[in-house]
């Protein structure tokens, strides 16, 4: 059965004083009653007392929510005295005493509460003759008393869950937030990965070209045309990242749409291909085209890795490889691969100058990409180091050691 939903209108309305003064004319009418439409067993027509008493019953309930316990203290006090006069009409219930009371339990402190309460009972108690009378006038009393605190329960539950949902909403728009500043965090290292990358390979191919240009003009039109193929592949990866910072906005109006899920599969919308190791040999080649010899080999059998750590694969060795173009002035550069049991180990060796510096093993903390490096293998559980080649050879050595995929997610991939 579908819930019950109640017009936000008629929320407000009920919770506005004018709903009490409401309810107060209400009862002051059913309190009445018996005056307005009963007649006396003699034919005299009813004391003015009984109308006095059963509107001063009543109308305080008006200021209920103000002064619980002062209301229901004169409507006690009115009902009290209704049988001062004769003749009177004999009333079924006093329902001001009993909304009062229902009032009191339900906002009232402890303190407050539970003596009236007592009090309340022991009077009736002890002014009511047949116990008869006194035994119902009690349960009323006790009846009332447990719906105002059954009230009470229902209004702290609904407060709890209210500040839990508004929290949980809360958490969510952080863990959104969250996740955009790493979504936005990693499409500025693969901005940086590209435009390093292939301007660089661009600048030694528009240096070389010059060179040639009189003495070997094919390989000029050769370094002319790896310009142009390397400007137009930087192109369009930068165009499928932009597009993801460009749909952003409007992938989180998707999100709100659809409970928080974008259309692409990790919720945040489309993204830009995805580089594996699987694209390697087609970076080798790339950088080979600016007349560096570049050997990419691999070694044990390839394992299922993690969607991270394959795209950090592909970034580690090219960002090695653009700071051998930029900065080794090496002939030869070679791309190990290692797979092994519990990770793959990445070897990007040259026979450059070095830093001519650096001893250690740890990478450098200037310079965006080598710190890039060391960003992205911690990312994904791993690890880069970078220092002079560990053969004691002239030349550089970036090495990095990625984890493997977790068995479960192995079994799923074999599956």
């Amino acid at each position: 059965m579908p819930a019950l939903s109640i017009p936000p209108s008629l929320r407000r309305l009920a919770g506005s004083p004018w709903s009490d003064v409401a309810l107060a004319v209400v009862t002051a009418v059913a309190q009445s009653a018996p005056l307005l439409f009963a007649h006396s067993d003699s034919g005299r027509p009813w004391h003015w007392w009984g109308y006095v008493v059963a509107v001063g019953a009543s109308l305080p309930l008006a200021l209920r929510r103000r002064a619980p316990a002062a209301v229901l203290l004169v409507c006690s006090v009115f009902s009290g005295l209704y049988d001062l006069a004769a003749p009177v009409a004999q009333q079924p219930l006093w329902y001001g005493v009993l909304i009062a009371l229902y009032g009191m339990a339900s906002v009232s402190p402890p303190r407050v509460r539970i003596p009236v309460f007592l009090v309340m009972c022991a009077v009736g108690l002890a002014t009511v003759g047949s116990p008869d009378t006194a035994t119902r006038g009690i349960v009323l009393y006790v009846a009332a008393y447990a719906l105002g605190r059954a009230s009470a329960g229902f209004r702290a539950e609904a407060a709890v869950l209210a500040e839990r949902a508004a929290r949980l909403a809360r958490d969510r728009r952080m863990d959104e937030e969250r996740a955009a500043e790493r979504e936005r965090a990693r499409i500025a290292r693969d901005m940086h990965d590209v435009l390093a990358h292939s301007i660089s390979l661009m600048v030694v191919q528009a240096e070389a070209g010059p060179v040639v240009l009189d003495t070997d003009p094919v390989r000029a039109s050769a370094a002319f045309g790896a310009i142009a193929g390397t400007g137009r592949d930087a192109l369009d990866q930068l165009r499928s990242m932009l597009a993801v910072l460009r749909d952003d906005e409007d992938d989180g109006k998707d999100d709100r749409k659809h409970g928080g899920q974008g259309g692409g599969k990790d919720g945040y919308g489309p993204r830009a291909p995805r580089l594996t190791i699987h694209d390697l040999p087609a970076l080798a080649r790339q950088v080979a085209g600016a007349g560096l010899e570049v050997s990419c080999t691999a070694e044990g059998e390839p394992r299922p890795m993690p969607a991270d750590g394959d795209t950090a694969a592909y970034r580690i060795v090219q960002e090695a490889l653009t700071n051998v173009v930029k900065h080794a002035g090496a002939d030869r550069v070679e791309v190990r691969l290692r797979w092994r049991d519990d990770g793959l180990e990445i070897r990007v060796v040259d026979d450059g100058r070095g830093d001519g510096r650096g001893a250690g093993r740890d990478l450098p903390s200037g310079g965006n990409g080598l710190t890039g490096l060391r960003e992205r293998a911690a990312a994904c559980g791993g690890s880069a180091t970078a220092g002079p080649r560990e053969d004691r050879l002239p030349g550089f050595e970036v090495r990095a050691r990625l984890p493997l995929a977790a068995p479960e997610a192995e079994a799923g991939a074999m599956a």
